[in-house]
């Protein structure tokens, strides 16, 4: 009779949600080989989540949670927006996101394997863990919108917790794509260039000019593009780094939905 591993017993119940029992002897009679298994579960009548597995996960919420100097992020994905907002599930988020802030990734994915595939079984959609984010900074600030769809956490390297959830807000409500202009890559700048240099053409500009209004074009391109140089949603006649002051931005993780 083929041994099968712990972690192959785990994998298979987290698709299919039913007993480890149930799961091991399939696997022993397949020799190993997950899909085999799952077909003789299905034949057995058992397998309902490997069904699910396939289906696109369009939904979802983000769950957060933080305590001084940590901050963590899951994203948990569904079908629909009926099964995100229901409350098992949003429980389950809640654990979800506790468990990582306090036991790291390693717990957070033992425990997805124990909840999730219950989940799926009693909400009859195919549900997993998307994403999942850690941060340590000396301050930290974290924001989810009012409909779960956007987590933000802010990372400074001094600074107020109160001043970093504002960030947090400014970021979901302007998607910056980087922290600073410095980090945006060279391969975007030139996509943009030849599109820039195209509509200079049409605008009758001559060409003698093109490199000096470019420079001009990438410098707002990337500063449009950075957080830090983006014009302050609480008050425009300051940017982010003018509102943070002294304080710098060391994480800065954006998720969303859609």
């Amino acid at each position: 009779m083929t041994t099968v591993s712990a972690s192959a017993v785990s994998s298979l119940r987290a698709r299919t949600g039913v007993s480890i029992l149930a799961v091991k002897q399939a696997l022993e009679e397949a020799q190993g080989d997950e899909e085999k298994a799952i077909e003789i579960l299905r034949k057995r009548g058992l397998s309902q989540a490997a069904k699910k597995a396939d289906r696109e996960q369009s939904e979802g919420a983000i769950f957060v949670a933080s305590t001084s100097g940590k901050a963590a992020l899951v994203l948990l994905k569904c079908e629909t927006d009926f099964v995100a907002r229901d409350s098992g599930f949003q429980a389950m988020g809640k654990e979800l996101a506790e468990t990582l802030l306090k036991s790291g990734s390693d717990r957070l994915k033992k425990l997805a394997e124990e909840k999730i595939p219950a989940a799926v079984h009693k909400l009859g959609e195919n549900i997993s863990v998307s994403e999942s984010i850690c941060v340590d900074a000396a301050v930290i600030g974290t924001y989810v919108h009012s409909n779960a769809k956007i987590g933000v956490i802010i990372g400074l390297d001094g600074g107020t917790t109160e001043a970093a959830r504002d960030v947090a807000m400014h970021a979901a409500a302007m998607n910056p794509m980087y922290t600073t202009a410095d980090e945006v890559p060279a391969e975007a700048v030139e996509k943009e260039k030849a599109i820039w240099k195209e509509l200079l053409k049409k605008e009758g500009k001559p060409e003698a000019m093109f490199d000096k209004i470019m420079l001009g074009k990438e410098k707002k391109f990337r500063e449009e593009n950075a957080l830090v140089k983006q014009q302050f949603v609480k008050d425009n006649s300051k940017t982010v780094e003018q509102f943070l002051g002294s304080a710098k931005v060391i994480s800065y993780m954006r998720v969303a939905i859609g």
